[in-house]
């Protein structure tokens, strides 16, 4: 028998994500779709899946591959066709039902690949069946999957308008002052999902926003520029177009529009730490309100001000591994109301604990929308302090270059710990020293080290910066 072929490439630590017609194929996405069904879908007892698609023009016939997988194992499919990353989630949990989305998220044009969940949203990574998935996948290239009895069937159901009122019973927008946002959808499905949830195309009521569109027309080729706002490059339109029209607020979604960035009046970005404090502050008061225990999960390369902010305001701060599969486990197991990523995720409870770029805008525009000062000045006391942004270096040795920062920056009067990489602190009480922090993890897939660092001053975030990276760097 021919040997199975090694699919660790493709399907990685969370997600699928291949070139199409290369390592990406139909016959690939056939057999990933019932590995699906044998490794998750049926030893949990269920019966069928939704599958949605970006707008790639390679969604449709990916969709169409995977649904062929699953009904051959006898799994029906309810196809919701085009939508969000966040849109699949919605389908997920109000039809308590796994999903398959067809999406490379912010990749260039030539990729795409899938999320996988269970019922309710729930999560499906490397260590929570995906490698299940990637193991009986390469097992059935080789070997044909066994025919179920009773094949599955397909049918369809459009869930734009159902998702967009979900989320405005979760954010309520009716009552704010009127706002003027530009919104960059790059292309993707943001394009899509904003004029159904903030305007009226799916059928809602009008809410007082003036929505001025960027790059709404669906191209999955991305000829204006890629949908990826954690690269700034991509953010100079939308800069631009906040000042030129004297918006009060500009929106950015990645390709899938799982993920949201904001950008304020005078054209400035926001970190997405200081929108987890903003998000995690509103859902802790709402949350001591009804007499709960709020607690919020942030990764370890946010901002201190996080966890200052939400341990004041009553909620317990909870650190976790950078990703987002580690974020939705802390969630579930703590029931945490909110969970907040420097990569632009956000997750809520009341969302199946799944992430969602436009639940995180809704809570922006309801905290600027309820109150009379530009978004700049609301947001100061959110964000006081300098990071650096993420650093890549690439290192002869990961190991190496670990050890030579630990040697060079643990000492006893630091706080240390490696829970994800290398965290160093050094966080005095005020006026009793230099107070800074950084953490150095290693990348999954390459031999490079990420630096993010954060003081309580911008020379002192320099400093300590080009001093950590001296010393990874050395040699």
């Amino acid at each position: 028998m021919t040997d199975a072929p090694d699919l660790s490439a493709l399907i990685k630590s969370y997600d699928v994500r291949g070139i199409v017609g290369d390592t990406l194929t139909a016959p690939v996405a056939r057999a990933i779709g019932a590995a699906f069904a044998d490794a998750i879908v049926l030893p949990e007892g269920g019966t069928t899946v939704a599958i949605g698609h970006d707008m790639r023009d390679s969604g449709p016939w990916l969709a169409d591959a995977v649904a062929e997988g699953l009904t051959r194992r006898g799994v029906d499919v309810v196809r919701i066709g085009l939508c969000s990353t966040d849109g699949l989630y919605h389908a997920s949990g109000a039809l308590d039902l796994p999903g398959v989305m067809i999406t490379a998220s912010h990749n260039p044009a030539e990729y795409n690949g899938m999320k996988m969940c269970r019922s309710r949203a729930r999560a499906v990574g490397e260590n929570s069946g995906l490698v299940d998935v990637r193991e009986t996948a390469a097992r059935y290239l080789v070997e044909e999957p066994p025919a179920a009895e009773t094949p599955g069937t397909e049918s369809t159901r459009d869930m734009i308008g159902e998702y967009g009122a979900f989320l405005r019973s979760l954010v309520p927008l009716d009552g704010i002052r009127p706002l003027k946002v530009v919104v960059d959808a790059a292309n993707a499905m943001a394009g899509y999902t904003v004029p159904a949830v903030l305007g009226t195309e799916a059928g809602l009521p009008g809410l007082p926003l003036e929505i001025i569109p960027l790059y709404f027309e669906l191209d999955g080729t991305f000829p204006n520029h890629e949908a990826n706002p954690l690269d700034s490059s991509t953010l100079v339109d939308l800069q631009a177009a906040v000042r030129e029209h004297g918006a009060d607020i500009g929106l950015a979604f990645d390709g899938d529009a799982d993920r949201c960035f904001v950008i304020d009046e005078r054209g400035e970005v926001v970190t997405p730490s200081t929108i987890t404090c903003l998000v995690g502050l509103r859902e802790t008061a709402r949350e001591l309100a009804s007499g709960g225990q709020p607690t919020v999960i942030h990764n370890l390369i946010s901002s201190r001000a996080v966890r200052e902010q939400l341990a004041a305001a009553g909620a317990t701060p909870v650190r976790s591994r950078v990703g987002h599969s580690f974020i939705k486990a802390e969630m579930a197991r703590l029931n945490a109301i909110f969970g907040g990523e420097h990569s632009g995720h956000f997750y809520f409870r009341d969302f199946w604990y799944a992430d969602s770029g436009m639940i995180a805008a809704m809570h922006v525009l309801a905290a600027l929308g309820t109150q009379d000062r530009p978004l700049s000045e609301m947001l100061t006391a959110h964000d006081p302090y300098v990071a650096s942004g993420e650093i890549n270096s690439k290192v002869d040795s990961v190991p190496a270059a670990l050890a030579r920062v630990k040697e060079a920056f643990v000492t006893e009067d630091v706080y240390s710990d490696e829970f994800d990489g290398l965290t160093v602190e050094h966080w005095p009480a005020p006026g009793e020293g230099e107070r800074w922090w950084f953490n150095v993890r290693p990348s999954n897939t390459e031999p490079l080290l990420r630096l993010n660092s954060e003081a309580d001053g911008q020379e002192l975030m320099e400093r300590m910066r080009d001093r950590v990276l001296a010393v990874i760097r050395q040699g």
